[in-house]
């Protein structure tokens, strides 16, 4: 179970969770290069984990000083990775050498000319101009070949907008700008492509990546795998237990859906076809659990840490705020799988192929004190980046531990030569994250400049008719559509520019209303038609992609009613409307309750399977029954209660005559 290769054999045929990254992950679909060019990159990725890892040591540079290296080595890295078809390759042809060089040139830009541009700000001259324009189209190119071309449409439309709107009716209309200022203002300014998101990712997505990348490097995520295969596996439905918890486990430090499918499916898939479950099924369980990783606290996906800029607070606040919604996603998974499990008489993994939880406590305890430091330093208030050091060092104090473990002595080159190599992972995980930030700035640096943002808002809201339900209902199929062509990140960032405001004028609160359109961009990933985590899930099992994905649509139901319940329940994101807080305390514990027992209404009703087989009518009700109890207000949850117990009641004694 602990082995390093993963690949695993699926009815006859090889399937590696490598290969399913590179078909279904296209921000992993890097050149397998050798030779002086592998060496060139490992440079350059190196370099840049330094410098990240240096500002988060001894404090970050100024603003464009820090920023502009950051996104031009991710350009820079992009090119030299990402070949320009989209077709494995093994070699870098000349013109991405010049590409990553005119990117490193328009960088430089800041650093060198660093004074000048302060002197001048806002007085543009042609040599700005042409830098700014070729730095413009170099990230949107990079941005096609990591994340797709559809960011690089929404991006394109946006700068359109910004020089043509002066010929659009209606709210759209601008004075419109120049060339020279658009383009100026979105590369040399801080609203643009280096603001925000571009400094959250700098500052420390980096560092929170790093964290990941040497917890990682520790061996926890399979020991977290062994510990919730441990715990889970024997029970009715095991190992699709185990994958949900695992998956939630692994979502601690893994921030890619697709990713955290294929680490932990590789594993879990193949042990809950062994027990009986349909592929189709397993991949699904699998993409679902995993998709919840990237809401699961304390490591969120990296939208979270740019949500601190939009909504006004630290992070720990945001990953506080994320606890109960993550607990219900993962209920409304977990019990779907059980109630699948009964309803089929699904097995779990015998005692002796299971993994012993007390064995793996005692001699792993452990390598969970790094994560254990970054939640006390963020419940303490200190920093994000101040937090993720710490859990740097700490990875790396076990690593020592580990190191002397196996080998008796501390060995300083096997030590270097894997912090080396984590740099370099890091920095090559780091590229989607900073160009599509970039690209997304582009979005951002428009809208700002326009003043759309509050032009969409107030637009959605009028279209919507001031509904509250109508509102998120579009906002909801906006997120979910954006989410079909853009990473979780970009989809945030354009999300809570335009339609989070809208949420937000029709007195939702701003981290609800936040948090709302950061779920649908992530539940994306499990939406048909394009659900690349269901996607990644069907290659490992040997599925059909499209059944994979209405399975995973059909887990994750419930989950899609989250959002919904802590906007309309605004203290399940412990959100305080002034109450004492012994009645706070209460108050939540009351919504929690009551919407766990939602999701299992709502599970029942799906796998048709409640104490006994159901009936369609029976279904029917405990979906009804399941809504009602996700509602905030307290009549729908005692008519949700009510109902809850007549029909276990009916089952129960139906089942106690089956059994007569």
């Amino acid at each position: 179970m602990y082995k390093e290769d993963t690949t695993i054999k699926l009815d006859e045929q090889e399937v590696s969770s490598e290969e399913v990254m590179t078909k279904f992950d296209k921000e992993s679909k890097f050149r397998r290069l050798s030779g002086t060019p592998a060496k060139i990159v490992f440079v350059i990725a190196v370099a840049w984990s330094v410098f990240q890892l240096y500002t988060g040591l001894f404090g970050t540079f100024p603003s464009t000083l820090q920023r502009a290296p950051h996104v031009g080595a991710a350009m820079v890295l992009a090119y030299l990775l990402y070949p320009m078809n989209g077709k494995p390759s093994d070699k870098i042809p000349f013109y991405d050498y010049i590409l990553a060089a005119l990117a490193f040139a328009c960088s430089a830009y800041h650093i060198v000319f660093y004074d000048q541009l302060l002197l001048r700000a806002g007085r543009f001259t042609t040599a700005d101009m042409v830098i700014s324009a070729l730095a413009i189209l170099l990230l949107l190119e990079a941005a096609r070949r990591v994340a797709g071309l559809v960011i690089v449409c929404v991006g394109s439309v946006f700068l359109l907008y910004a020089l043509f709107g002066n010929y659009l009716p209606g709210f759209l209309f601008h004075r419109g700008m120049t060339l020279k200022r658009l383009v100026c203002l979105e590369w040399l300014g801080t609203e643009g492509i280096l603001g925000s998101p571009i400094y959250v990712s700098s500052s420390f997505i980096f560092l929170f990546l790093a964290f990941a990348t040497f917890l990682k490097a520790s061996g926890v995520g399979d020991w977290m795998t062994g510990l919730a295969m441990g715990a889970c596996g024997g029970s009715v439905g095991g190992p699709a237990k185990a994958a949900v918890v695992a998956s939630a486990l692994q979502g601690t430090i893994s921030g890619s859906s697709v990713a955290n499918t294929v680490s932990t499916g590789s594993i879990t898939i193949p042990l809950m076809k062994k027990s009986g479950y349909r592929p189709e099924f397993a991949g699904a369980v699998e993409a679902a659990a995993s998709t919840g990783g990237q809401i699961m606290p304390p490591i969120m996906g990296a939208a979270a840490f740019i949500m601190t800029e939009y909504v006004g607070t630290n992070y720990g606040t945001i990953a506080l705020a994320a606890c109960i919604p993550a607990l219900l996603y993962f209920t409304g998974i977990f019990t779907n799988v059980h109630f699948e499990a009964v309803k089929n008489g699904l097995l779990g993994i015998p005692k002796e192929h299971r993994p012993e939880v007390v064995y793996l406590l005692k001699t792993g305890w452990y390598r969970v004190a790094p994560i254990i430091v970054i939640v006390a330093l963020l419940v303490m208030g200190r920093s994000a980046m101040n937090a993720a050091m710490y859990g740097i060092i700490s990875c790396l104090i076990i690593w020592v531990i580990e190191i002397v473990r196996e080998t008796k002595r501390f060995n300083v080159l096997e030590f270097l030569k894997k912090f080396v190599l984590c740099l370099e992972e890091t920095a090559r995980g780091a590229i989607s994250v900073a160009v599509t930030c970039g690209c997304a700035g582009i979005i951002v640096g428009v809208v700002t400049a326009t003043g759309l943002g509050l032009k969409m808002a107030n637009g959605i809201v009028e279209l919507a008719g001031g509904s509250l339900i109508l509102t998120m209902v579009f906002t909801m199929l906006c997120s979910l559509i954006l989410g079909m062509g853009v990473p979780t990140t970009a989809n945030y960032i354009i999300q809570a520019t335009i339609s989070a405001p809208a949420l937000v004028a029709l007195g939702v609160p701003a981290i609800a209303a936040h948090m709302f359109v950061f779920y649908f961009g992530i539940v994306a990933d499990i939406t048909p038609p394009v659900a690349l985590a269901a996607f990644a899930g069907a290659g490992i099992a040997k599925a059909n992609p499209m059944k994979t994905g209405f399975n995973a649509f059909r887990l994750g139901f419930a989950a899609y009613l989250v959002p919904y319940i802590f906007v309309m329940n605004p203290v399940l994101v412990l959100v305080n409307p002034g109450w004492s807080t012994p009645y706070f305390i209460l108050m939540v514990a009351k919504a929690i309750i009551t919407a766990i027992i939602g999701m299992i209404g709502i599970a029942t009703g799906f796998t048709r399977y409640f104490i006994a087989p159901c009936k369609w009518w029976e279904s029917v009700l405990l979906v009804i029954c399941g809504v009602l109890m996700v509602d905030a207000g307290n009549v729908t949850d005692l008519i949700g209660i009510a109902l809850f117990a007549v029909l276990a009641g009916m089952q129960l004694v139906r089942k106690k005559g089956q059994a007569a």
